[in-house]
C-alpha cells in the first residue's frame, strides 16, 4: 500500500482538537482521507474541521464527544457511518494520565483514567466493529511505553494502557482471518500537552509540565508514523530507541529497570519520589 491508499478513506479520530490527535488529523487528510474528529471541545474541532477541508480539499466532521460516555462513542460511529457509509480506520487516540502517588490518590481519579483510557477505547471500537470487518480496515490504539512498564506516580495511567494492550491483542488473535488490522501504537516521551492536563491526587489538572519536552517527540512525528503503519498494516509501533531498550530490557532485567524507571523520575520537577 502507498500513501494513495487512503484517499477517499473515512478515519475517526477521538481526542482530535489538540496533541497528537490534531496531528493525526492533518496527516490522514494530507493523504486525501475525510475524517470524523471527535473531541470535547466542540468550537474548537468545529473550526479544525473547516481548516482541513479548506487546506486538504477533503471533508471533515466535527462530532462533540466524550468517550468516557458510551452514548457519545456510538454517536460518534453512527456519525461517520451516516455520512460516509462506512469507517475504514479508526483512530483510538483520546487519553488523559495522572501524577500523583498511589498513596495520596482519591480512586476517583483511578475510575476517570479507566473510562477514558480504556473504555472509551473499548466502546468506540464496538461500535465501529460491523464497519471496520466490512471494510477489512484498521483499529489503533495510542498507547504508550507505560503499557509495558509500570511507572511511578502514574498508576492509574499505566493500568489504563495494560489494559488496552491486553484488548488490543485479544482483538488482533479474534480477528486473524477476518482481515481486520490492529495496531498498537507506543510514543516515547511525546510533547503533545498530556502533562499539562494530567490529574494529580484529586482529580485536578495540574497546569504545567514535570518534564523538559524540548528534546522529545513531537506530536507531528507521532502522527506520522501512525499514519505510515496503518498504510502497511503494522501491528504495534514503538515508537523511540529509548523506548524499545525499555520493553527489551524489562523482559530480560525487570529488577534493573526498576531502578533506571525510579532514577529517571527522581529528576523530574517537583518530583514525587526521590
Amino acid at each position: 500500500m502507498d500513501s494513495t491508499s487512503l484517499r477517499n478513506k473515512t478515519v475517526i479520530i477521538t481526542g482530535a482538537s489538540s496533541g497528537i490527535g490534531l496531528a493525526c488529523a492533518e496527516a490522514f487528510a494530507r493523504r486525501g482521507a475525510n475524517l470524523v474528529l471527535g473531541a470535547r471541545r466542540y468550537v474548537d474541532l468545529c473550526e479544525i474541521a473547516r481548516s482541513l477541508e479548506r487546506q486538504y480539499a477533503v471533508r471533515a466532521v466535527a462530532v462533540q464527544c466524550d468517550v468516557a460516555r458510551e452514548a457519545d462513542c456510538k454517536a460518534l460511529v453512527d456519525q461517520a457511518i451516516s455520512t460516509f457509509n462506512g469507517v475504514d480506520v479508526l483512530v483510538n487516540n483520546a487519553g488523559i494520565s495522572m501524577r500523583a502517588l498511589f498513596a495520596d490518590l482519591d480512586l476517583a481519579v483511578l475510575h476517570r483514567l479507566m473510562d477514558v483510557n480504556f473504555w472509551g477505547t473499548v466502546c468506540c471500537t464496538k461500535y465501529a466493529l460491523d464497519a471496520l470487518l466490512h471494510s477489512r480496515g484498521s483499529v489503533v490504539a495510542v498507547s504508550s511505553i507505560a503499557g509495558y512498564r509500570g511507572l511511578p506516580g502514574r498508576t492509574g495511567y499505566s493500568a489504563s494502557k495494560f489494559a488496552i494492550h491486553g484488548f488490543m491483542e485479544s482483538l488482533r488473535v479474534e480477528n486473524l482471518r477476518t482481515g481486520l488490522h490492529v495496531m498498537l501504537a507506543c510514543p516515547g516521551f511525546t510533547a503533545s500537552g498530556i502533562r499539562e492536563t494530567a490529574l494529580d491526587a484529586a482529580g485536578t489538572a495540574h497546569g504545567e509540565t514535570s518534564m523538559d519536552e524540548a528534546s522529545m517527540m513531537t506530536a507531528g512525528e507521532v502522527a506520522e508514523r501512525i499514519v505510515t503503519g496503518v498504510i502497511r498494516r503494522r501491528r504495534t509501533l514503538v515508537m523511540t530507541r529509548q523506548g524499545k531498550l525499555a520493553v527489551w530490557m524489562n523482559k530480560l532485567l525487570p529488577a534493573w529497570v526498576d531502578q533506571q524507571v525510579f532514577k529517571l523520575f527522581a529528576k523530574e520537577k517537583n518530583p514525587l519520589i526521590k
